[in-house]
């Protein structure tokens, strides 16, 4: 259908012809019917019914009537003679954009078309978008239109129907947690449970009894038995956060789950079988893992089955402003704003900066904003972007990266020892003081010949 396509319906020959020469001397394209039964098959090609309300047989009102039945999306103009006012509002009321009061001028009915003509422009233009949005960049509410995450949404549709292990790898805030949810609601698992594992906070000496369950009596406390994560994930979807995180005694176990589905709980000696997809997620570089020996190298390749890299923010910009859009629309019945819009100088401040917290630091800024702003459109002085530490204001003060006569490894051990210290023996403690996970600090405690003289999780010696 080609844009500015007009139909002109209308008894009279003469003014039929007179107003198609004029709009078409505009630029239009015109068709022309003398009456209603004839114009509706033209009317599917057209973005503008100009039409007559006293016409022979259907009437306009009628003809308006049946064009909205028909879903036709062309927007109408009536005309009507002097006297006839209430029919133009009731014609008006059914959804006509505008009316023109015969006698009128040409110039007038140029300028009434031209206007609803852009109007309908505007309308069609904002619809393409909502949609281009909603459904093209738009996967289970992860947005994204960059070659990453379009290739991301491709590799999610083909791997969901599947059973196979899937290893979400990138930066904390890049919507790990989404992908593997994208995954299990598209898969045939999609109506039984979907079990989320945060490794990272499930200390260590728990993290057995939580993923196998307990029976009774199976430690002191165990009043009654428990299923654990596993169990209350079979027919669904494991999720496994932050699988580094997973001691190398658990790692063990998990390698069974996924190679036989089997597993006893604590206390138990009877197997038992589940029937589970596993996906997990990592922030840290597991191959890296593997070299310091924290990562059994068998388990690694049982979840890297299908790997997913989700870049951070910063690589794939050209995603911003339908992340921010995405976000505005999403807060603000939340929120109660009034916010709707972003101005371009405020999405270009969005633009420019490096989201350290990625998409999860987007959406708080975005709130933030929101809250904050105290009209309908994001200006560039109501985006609240968390300061960062500036690194070349650090280094222009040129402090010496370590004490005279220290090496690195010296002061490495120096700063474990008194984490270690600080924390009363706690190793988790310690390990979060350092930003280190905890395997990462055992691994260096066993290199320092320490890790059997440490304290245990709650601190005791």
């Amino acid at each position: 259908m080609t844009p500015g396509r007009i139909l002109v319906v209308e008894d009279e020959d003469k003014l039929r012809r007179v107003i198609q020469l004029q709009l078409e001397s505009a630029g239009y394209e015109v068709d022309g019917a003398p009456n209603a039964e004839q114009a509706l098959p033209l009317a599917s090609v057209a973005n503008l019914v100009l039409t007559d309300l006293r016409l022979p047989g259907m009437d306009g009102l009628e003809l308006i009537r049946q064009l909205q039945s028909r879903g036709s999306p062309a927007a109408v103009i009536v005309m009507t003679a002097h006297g006839s006012v209430d029919a133009a509002v009731d014609a008006m009321k059914l959804g006509a954009a505008d009316f023109l009061q015969k006698p009128f001028s040409l110039e007038h009915l140029t300028t009434v078309v031209d206007k609803v003509i852009a109007a309908q422009a505007l309308r069609d233009e904002n619809r393409r978008l909502r949609e281009e949005l909603d459904h093209r960049y738009q996967f289970d509410n992860i947005i994204g239109r960059s070659a990453a995450m379009r290739e991301i949404f491709h590799t999610v549709e083909r791997v969901a129907p599947t059973r196979a292990t899937v290893l979400l790898a990138g930066e904390s805030g890049v919507g790990k947690d989404m992908i593997a949810r994208a995954i299990h609601q598209h898969s045939p698992r999609n109506n039984r449970a979907f079990v989320k594992i945060n490794c990272t906070a499930l200390p260590e000496n728990l993290m057995e009894s939580e993923l196998f369950g307990y029976e009774k009596g199976a430690f002191t406390g165990a009043t009654a038995s428990k299923p654990g994560k596993f169990e209350q994930a079979d027919g669904g979807t494991a999720f496994l956060d932050e699988i580094g995180d997973v001691p190398g005694n658990i790692q063990v176990k998990l390698l069974r789950v996924l190679q036989e589905r089997q597993f006893e709980r604590l206390g138990s000696n009877i197997t038992r079988n589940v029937d589970l997809r596993v996906i997990a997620a990592t922030n840290v570089d597991l191959r890296a893992a593997l070299e310091e020996g924290r990562f059994r190298e068998d388990l690694y390749y049982r979840l890297n089955v299908v790997p997913i890299s989700i870049p951070p923010l910063r690589e794939r910009k050209e995603d911003i402003p339908f992340l921010a859009m995405h976000f505005i629309r999403k807060l603000a019945s939340d929120l109660g704003s009034i916010v709707k819009d972003i101005s371009p100088a405020a999405m270009d401040r969005l633009v420019s900066h490096s989201w350290p917290g990625n998409v999860r630091e987007l959406e708080n800024t975005i709130e933030r904003s929101m809250v904050l702003a105290s009209h309908e459109v994001l200006e560039s002085s109501d985006i609240r972007i968390e300061p960062a530490r500036n690194a070349a204001a650090l280094e222009s003060q040129q402090i010496p990266l370590l004490p005279e006569g220290e090496t690195l490894e010296h002061w490495e051990q120096m700063m474990i020892r008194e984490a270690l210290r600080r924390a009363n023996g706690n190793k988790s403690q310690a390990a979060r003081m350092l930003g280190l996970t905890r395997n990462a600090l055992r691994y260096r405690l066993s290199q320092m010949g320490l890790e059997s003289g440490t304290a245990d999780e709650n601190g005791a010696a």
